[in-house]
């Protein structure tokens, strides 16, 4: 079965605000098994548009990475953003197929 991730841009624009939202959304995550792959870092914009900020969470499955973003935990702690940042997010499948060189 293929995994599910949560492929964000942030740009922060009240500080404050989004450090109560990252406070909160941990237990959201951790009930749909969700796990940090990418959370902020050096990157550099090779094409296209950025933001200033990047997250990539890995979770067991599609399906529970789009039932983490409805359950209640993860809107509670959305709430606690205030407004504090625009962002761009996408959940999406991971893909589970053959990979160049393994024939």
């Amino acid at each position: 079965m293929a995994k599910g991730y949560w492929v964000g841009r942030v740009d922060v624009s009240k500080p404050e605000a989004y450090k109560n939202y990252v406070a909160a959304n941990g237990a959201a995550f951790a009930k749909f098994g969700g796990r940090f792959l990418v959370r902020g870092g050096s990157f550099e914009a090779v094409l296209g548009s950025s933001r200033a900020r990047n997250v990539v969470i890995e979770f067991p499955s599609y399906d529970q990475a789009l039932a983490c973003w409805h359950s209640p935990e993860y809107q509670a702690a959305r709430a606690k953003q205030e407004g504090g940042a625009e962002i761009d997010l996408i959940v999406i499948e991971g893909y589970d197929g053959v990979q160049p060189g393994e024939g």
